[in-house]
């Protein structure tokens, strides 16, 4: 082949990479990749490594948990649209997969990595709670429950079952309702924790309005499994009412 021939052949082929690399495929909102935003996220590791979380605002925290999402992208954009769209670190992370995708550049990618940082955090505080006596380390279970419930936007009725020294048995969601009503069954409630032969029992359940203040029919109820669990040697230990705006505890509250 002559050097003309030769030349001709290289200026026919496509410059960058093949389309057999792994690159991404652009998802109908991604943006294409920005160049030389490697060292940025590199500066970025290097501060969360020296710093921790605690030095870095929220956009860029919620950077590092997207670069794995979009590795050859620039994510500081994304992110910042993210936190304006949902508001906080927390609302994002917990926010439904429909309205995620609805930012521009979040995608099936974007959905996934925040699906998974929250899987593992949740993983980690039930994991506190289960080694440990419910009652002696009380915050962790209300920051668990907060975490897996706070911010859900229907109502869930949950059940923390323990055993005679207060250890957590099982840890079960009983019943699904709508924004601001779930159907609660008090004879499967007394059922379900003699089948596990638990002791006592701590309930639980959120209000997606964010107060998280109890209502007559959240007291009432209470006080009806109170009395049904009480003959068969059952204590109701608290009901805890979760939401985006903090905690309520009805015994804590005097209320039962």
């Amino acid at each position: 082949m002559s050097a003309a021939d030769d030349k001709a052949e290289r200026a026919s082929k496509p410059a960058g990479p093949s389309a057999s690399d792994d690159a991404p495929q652009l998802g109908l909102f991604e943006a294409p990749a920005i160049p030389g935003h490697h060292g940025h996220r590199e500066r970025l590791r290097q501060r969360f490594m020296q710093g921790g979380p605690d030095a870095m605002p929220d956009y860029e925290l919620l950077e590092l948990v997207l670069f794995k999402a979009q590795p050859r992208r620039d994510t500081k954009d994304l992110a910042k649209r993210l936190l304006a769209r949902f508001g906080s670190f927390a609302e994002v992370i917990n926010a439904p997969d429909v309205l995620i995708k609805e930012v521009n550049g979040a995608g099936d990618r974007v959905v996934e990595e925040l699906k998974i940082v929250r899987a593992a955090a949740l993983r980690l505080m039930q994991k506190q709670v289960i080694d440990k006596p419910v009652l002696g380390s009380w915050q962790q279970v209300v920051d668990y429950c907060r975490a897996a419930m706070a911010y859900e936007a229907r109502e869930l009725f949950r059940i923390l079952f323990l055993d005679k020294k207060n250890r957590l048995i099982a840890d079960e969601v009983q019943g699904e309702g709508t924004v601001d009503h779930t159907p609660v069954y008090i004879r499967e409630v007394v059922k379900r924790a003699l089948e596990l032969s638990a002791s006592a029992i701590i309930l639980v359940h959120n209000h997606p309005s964010g107060d998280p203040t109890p209502s007559r029919a959240d007291i009432d109820m209470t006080k009806m499994i109170i009395e049904a669990a009480r003959p068969l040697g059952i204590v109701i230990h608290d009901h805890i009412i979760v939401g985006r705006q903090g905690h309520a505890s009805l015994k804590g509250l005097r209320l039962i």
